[in-house]
């Protein structure tokens, strides 16, 4: 296992540059996932990894060997594609032994490493059957156990569950982490769903439209602690409220128009340049952070009163959208934790939020 570094790399086609300046470090034997929305450049930063494409500049390292000019086959680096890119005419067994014999490798060897590769894969009873004949899960395996067998230091996943429904998706994200987790190979993951990153990653970066590295960090650090109202909207859903900041060196506040004002909490490491006495700022307040209820509730630093707009049921929790007076809209997500819950909250019906300071992230507007 070995880690990947890229030092200021660019990439531009005809159509404009995709890669302006990233550096970014993946940690050896981590699972690593790259989130961004579709065209940010995630997939041409995966491409120029594997050795796909070619940077315009910069620098690629794997653990301390410059890779940048390596051709595709001496980089020990494998990548797992989206439609699989599987051999139509070969049997499952011959996908998955088709580098190990480019390698030339004894028939015993290519044996005993497929078998053994499909057995963890749960796929030894498919061995002979041609890869068309299988069902899309059992596809993914054959390509993830093809971009195993040869043991690379490094395996690219570009969106790879895109084509699966959601249950198998599920199941395969599970089955990845323990993949991962038993090889301990550098796995350096690409997607556009937030639910497939905050579940398989040790550590993830964030692409904005532009193709620049928002914020690197644990999933928790991300989703608790995002740097910017894009990192904020993107991973997960939050409520972003416009206000201005007040008492920043005191009891810290951010005044609403049209709500009032509310403390927030600033320790000193969250604690920015930006922030002025008087500056603009945005709240964001994750909707499962704000407890809601009909009821007069003690004990929290802040609350608001709204009314009922939609809600929506989600099975584990409940979607409530709630109108507040100064017609912002702002959504609450309830655990569904009682088969019959002692109060009942129904449409239009007037409401109480709350949450504690701590619970509140202020941003730059």
């Amino acid at each position: 296992m070995r880690s990947v570094r890229l030092v200021k790399i660019k990439k531009s086609f005809k159509d404009g540059t995709v890669i302006p300046d990233v550096s970014l470090n993946m940690p050896a034997g981590k699972f690593f996932a790259l989130l961004g929305p579709s065209g940010c450049g995630k997939t041409t930063l995966l491409r120029l990894i594997a050795g796909l494409e070619k940077a315009d500049s910069g620098t690629i390292f794997l653990g301390d060997l410059d890779i940048t000019d390596w051709p595709i086959h001496k980089r020990p680096i494998n990548i797992v594609f989206q439609n699989y890119a599987l051999f139509p005419h070969l049997n499952v067994f011959d996908n998955v032994a088709y580098s190990l014999k480019l390698e030339k490798l004894p028939k015993s060897i290519i044996k005993q490493k497929v078998l053994k590769i499909l057995e963890a894969f749960h796929l030894e009873n498919h061995i002979y059957k041609r890869v068309t004949e299988l069902s899309g899960g059992q596809q993914q395996r054959v390509a993830l156990a093809r971009a195993i067998v040869n043991e690379p230091d490094v395996l690219l996943l570009d969106e790879p569950l895109a084509a699966l429904d959601f249950k198998l998706r599920e199941k395969m994200l599970i089955e990845l982490i323990e993949l991962q987790d038993k090889l301990k190979t550098t796995f350096l993951y690409v997607t556009h769903d937030q639910f497939e990153a905050l579940t398989v990653a040790d550590q993830m970066a964030i692409m904005n439209h532009h193709g620049e590295i928002e914020q690197v960090g644990t999933p928790k650090e991300i989703y608790e602690f995002p740097i910017s109202s894009f990192v904020a909207r993107f991973v997960g859903t939050t409520n972003i409220i416009n206000g201005t900041l007040w008492n920043i060196d005191q009891e810290p506040e951010i005044e609403v128009s049209g709500l009032g004002r509310f403390k927030v909490d600033l320790p000193h490491k969250q604690k920015k340049e930006w922030m002025k006495e008087g500056c603009d700022a945005i709240m964001s307040i994750r909707p499962e952070k704000i407890y809601i209820s009909k009821k007069e509730v003690p004990n929290f630093s802040n609350s608001l009163k709204g009314h009922v707009q939609s809600i929506v049921y989600h099975g584990r929790s409940t979607q409530y959208n709630i109108l507040l007076k100064n017609q912002t809209r702002i959504q609450v997500f309830e655990q569904n934790e009682e088969h019959f819950p002692q109060e009942v909250i129904d449409y239009d019906h007037e409401v109480n939020l709350y949450w504690q300071k701590e619970n509140a992230v202020i941003l730059e507007k």
